[in-house]
């Protein structure tokens, strides 16, 4: 599958990509601005033309404006295009950044993340015939939901995992055949721990595919070496949020490279500072407009991830931009270490490359407004502890340019995680 194969809507070049989004943001602007509240408040009276005018015209939307938001209108918020009796989809954000955000779907909208998802798919060659499972809690965080009713919809044979534990699980994948698995990279990994602490071969079975989201690791090369070596398969990165969409993705013919859906989002990189557009290829805070969402609209969303956006010249398979190694980190997450700026995945990469961990934390002290880091590392059953530690203390110091202490604890010390991993512990400030 070549990557043009993927694009639902086909666009000859990138001048035609970019008219046909603001022929989609024209026609949604018109919709929300006369019924949506929120962003009627937002936008007032702000002159636009959808087809000429910069988006740096329209305000930008933060996380705390709509956190803001729902609690002074309780309990969904004012960001409703319609009345509450047109809404069929209930989710909320993990609350891993801050006070869970609740999210409705309008029947329209809920088809809209459908179908990105079965672009999705596509993109990662996955056929009528494959069987997919999910395991993932299927309460109300977002996760795989629209994954998993995007591939039923297609025809797939979709196995719903919530409420078992990881040996029952693999039990699963196993008796069912399965050849696709949708989980977070860190579950990739607990899942493979457990099956090497069970004699399971996974490289045997017929999971031929992992599509991975919730955390960097996807896109980070030791992680995502890690979970191919262990499951004998290839690793598919996915990009998303609760209140944005599923925006990003990976195809079989673009390894390590992650594309925006941009027939569906518009893309922007800003100075997460200033605000300011940053020049083309710059790294920065991404941030984005769903277009076809239209219940529960966002626009110009400020998303904290940070990334290195490409936009491709016309002639190319397709005209979607890519995110030069995936996305770095949360813009808040960034860790000042005696002068060095650092993401927590840019870590833990050094910290996966490194044979014997089999799980890890990072303890965070801030002192003199710079942070602290130690690392904690938890060595597999059959490995040198004094010596782990000496190797990737040394890997820290080589390849980050900084010292950290790094200690090894009693096997079993630290928490496993199915959903997104919280391994950042910051510690109060001496």
């Amino acid at each position: 599958m070549t990557p043009a194969s993927y694009v639902a809507e086909r666009c000859t070049s990138r001048a035609e990509l970019v008219r046909r989004q603001r022929d989609k943001l024209g026609t949604m602007l018109n919709e929300v601005r006369a019924r949506n509240p929120f962003q009627r408040a937002r936008l007032g009276d702000i002159a636009f033309d959808a087809q000429r005018d910069p988006l740096s015209v329209l305000p930008l939307t933060t996380r705390a404006e709509l956190q803001a938001d729902q609690a002074a209108h309780p309990p969904y918020g004012t960001n409703l295009t319609y009345p509450l009796v047109r809404y069929a989809r209930y989710h909320q954000t993990s609350g891993t950044s801050g006070t869970p955000l609740r999210w409705l779907d309008t029947c329209e909208s809920w088809t809209w993340w459908r179908r990105c998802w079965q672009q999705i798919f596509r993109a990662a060659d996955v056929t009528v015939g494959e069987r997919i499972v999910f395991p993932f809690s299927f309460g109300p965080f977002i996760g795989f939901w629209a994954a998993f009713e995007a591939a039923a919809e297609l025809g797939n044979m979709c196995l719903p995992a919530g409420g078992m534990s990881t040996a029952a699980r693999l039990r699963y994948i196993l008796d069912n055949a399965v050849s696709v698995v949708c989980c977070t990279p860190t579950y990739a990994l607990r899942m493979a721990e457990r099956a090497r602490a069970d004699g399971i071969d996974l490289a045997g079975s017929a999971v031929r595919a992992l599509i991975v989201a919730g955390e960097p690791g996807g896109s980070v090369p030791a992680i995502r070496g890690l979970i191919e070596s262990a499951w004998g398969a290839r690793v598919y990165d996915h990009v998303g949020m609760t209140e944005i969409g599923a925006w990003g993705f990976e195809a079989t013919a673009e390894p390590g490279v992650i594309r925006i859906l941009e027939s569906e989002f518009i893309a922007e990189v800003i100075d997460p500072a200033s605000g300011a557009p940053v020049a083309e290829g710059g790294a920065g805070e991404l941030v984005l407009t769903n277009l076809g969402r239209w219940g529960s609209p966002l626009i110009r969303y400020r998303t904290g991830d940070r990334v290195r956006l490409e936009v491709p010249e016309d002639g190319g398979d397709t005209p979607f931009a890519r995110i030069a190694g995936g996305v770095a980190g949360r813009v808040d997450d960034m860790l000042y270490i005696r002068g060095n700026n650092v993401f927590p995945s840019a870590v833990e990469g050094i910290i996966r490359g490194c044979a014997g961990v089999a799980e890890f934390r990072l303890r965070v002290r801030r002192r003199d407004a710079m942070d602290e880091l130690a690392i904690e590392i938890e060595p597999e059953a059959d490995a040198d502890g004094d010596g782990l530690t000496g190797r990737v203390a040394a890997a820290v110091r080589d390849l980050l340019h900084f010292s950290a202490p790094v200690v090894a604890v009693a096997p079993g010390t630290l928490a496993r995680f199915e959903m997104k991993a919280q391994r950042v512990i910051r510690e109060l400030e001496e």
